[in-house]
């Protein structure tokens, strides 16, 4: 039996993100972080302003209980920091520290060598199609779910 184009399109999507994913872990190995790890500090990073430790949850699509242990290990390895909201004592903002600082500049160095390498082999016509093609799903799957 074989597989509709959109069962080939959903795989592909799944399968893809999933490999691009753990070919970025592989790269980083040497740093010594997990996947879970270098990204909820590429997330902080990429935020522009302290994120509640539940904005964070929501952002890598992750359990409240989940984000709040990974912080733990990247507080107790100086990587995060945990500051105190001035408008609501209850909520903690997550920031990197200056060693999270650099270890982000190295992950970003790695991903986007990684990044380079794969989109050189890909037509830009082909790039800018799929971009708008996957832009448009995520919005249109974001506004389904709410």
């Amino acid at each position: 039996m074989s597989n509709t184009l959109e069962e080939r399109f959903t795989s592909a999507l799944h399968n893809t993100a999933r490999a691009w994913k753990a070919a970025v872990d592989r790269r980083l190995k040497y740093l010594g972080l997990s996947q879970a790890s270098w990204t909820t500090i590429a997330a902080v990073a990429k935020a522009g302003q302290p994120m509640s430790q539940i904005e964070l949850a929501n952002r890598l699509g992750v359990e409240a209980a989940t984000m709040v242990a990974m912080i733990d290990r990247l507080v107790k390895a100086d990587l995060v920091a945990r500051e105190a909201s001035a408008q609501d004592r209850r909520v903690k903002f997550v920031v990197l520290t200056g060693a999270g600082t650099a270890l982000y500049a190295k992950v970003r160095a790695e991903a986007d060598a990684f990044r380079t390498e794969m989109l050189a082999k890909v037509d830009v016509q082909q790039l800018q199609i799929a971009t708008e093609l996957l832009e448009h799903l995520q919005g249109v799957t974001e506004a389904a779910t709410t």
